[in-house]
């Protein structure tokens, strides 16, 4: 085994030790709870929207988010292995590309994405 990729995993194991990621695509609505510290303060503060890029990197992975604010289109990254953030799938869509970036483009029923059904578990 590859010395560096051993150490990857270990720090991956280590990193979600206490935080089960659950299984996304590029295309599936996600909501995401990210831990704010503000002073001696924390809090949690949802980010949901449509994962539009996805990068597997080992322990560098990360994945970008798309959703409308206001009218305005925000996109936010997020590292798939940090502690201060918790996943969870709110439906899985069906796309047929890698990176959706050609949703950045489009507003109102265009920038929807059809819903992929699934047998019930």
């Amino acid at each position: 085994m590859n010395l560096i990729a051993g150490i990857d995993r270990e720090n991956i194991e280590k990193a979600t030790a206490g935080n089960k990621i659950p299984a996304f695509r590029p295309g599936d609505q996600v909501s995401i709870s990210v831990k704010i510290s503000e002073g001696a303060n924390t809090r949690r503060q949802a980010f949901d929207g449509v994962v539009i890029a996805k990068k597997n990197r080992g322990i560098n992975s990360s994945f970008k988010v798309r959703k409308i604010s206001n009218g305005e289109g925000v996109e936010r990254l997020f590292h798939l292995y940090s502690p201060n953030i918790q996943i969870s799938v709110i439906k899985h869509g069906r796309v047929r590309r890698a990176k959706l970036y050609y949703l950045r483009g489009r507003t109102g029923k265009s920038a929807r994405i059809a819903e992929k059904r699934r047998a019930e578990d």
